[in-house]
């Protein structure tokens, strides 16, 4: 019988308001550069890849950091600017990254109603999510941290794990106090949420919200508003 539902945050629970496409259209039309949009898709892969969700092991808040800033250096070279790099980056972070601009992220309109459902029927609930800072104070800010029993950040020292290796998940099962088979997790990238999920012996439920991974998961659904119903069945 499922006891716990566990929640990625970025784009499960949370978003940041605008896109990274226009934010950098905007910037780079300030400075007068030209972007390579045929570079795009690739350089925001290899951005995304680096600047979270990588192996916290060994890393300290002030280098992360670092890494953060170097990561988005490249991302915009790659797309063929060359001039005030650094100073765009830093725009560009400002706007983007939660580590400059945690005042700029939103909850999802489904997202409430269905923390508050879940806790009112008796789950427990987790955040599991790969993040560069505790997530405490950012929830805190959001209204929601209430909501949990526990919130757990990739990068927070006491974890210093990260989606998909199993460690994350089941340093999360330990602090909530259920079994892997008691357990669900809501997340939105199969590679870390679905992956390392199974890893842990812990099922899993892709939220697709833009319909753009038809296929990839079983149990799929589009809004967490789907969630309760899904729970239920199962349960």
């Amino acid at each position: 019988m499922i006891k716990a539902v566990f929640f990625d945050f970025y784009q499960t629970l949370g978003v940041w308001g605008e896109s990274l496409r226009p934010r950098l259209q905007r910037i780079t039309d300030r400075y007068g550069s030209k972007i390579d949009w045929e570079r795009y898709a690739t350089a925001r892969e290899n951005l995304y890849s680096d600047a979270s969700g990588s192996d916290p092991a060994g890393h300290t808040l002030l280098g992360t950091m670092q890494e953060i800033i170097e990561s988005y250096c490249e991302f915009i070279r790659e797309l063929g600017v060359q001039e005030h790099v650094e100073q765009v980056t830093w725009e560009l972070l400002q706007s983007e990254h939660s580590f400059f601009a945690a005042s700029a992220a939103t909850l999802y309109d489904d997202t409430v109603p269905t923390l508050q459902y879940l806790r009112d029927i008796g789950f427990k609930l987790a955040i599991v999510s790969n993040w560069d800072t505790p997530l405490d104070p950012l929830t805190e800010r959001l209204g929601i941290a209430h909501y949990f029993d526990i919130i757990v950040a990739s990068h927070d020292a006491r974890v210093l794990s990260a989606k998909p290796d199993p460690h994350i998940f089941n340093y999360t099962l330990a602090a909530v106090g259920v079994s892997a088979e008691e357990a669900v997790h809501v997340g939105d990238t199969y590679e870390a949420d679905i992956v390392g999920a199974r890893k842990a012996g812990i099922r899993p439920i892709l939220i697709d919200r833009d319909n753009t991974q038809t296929g990839k998961w079983h149990e799929t659904i589009q809004s967490l508003s789907e969630l309760p119903k899904l729970l239920s069945s199962r349960n």
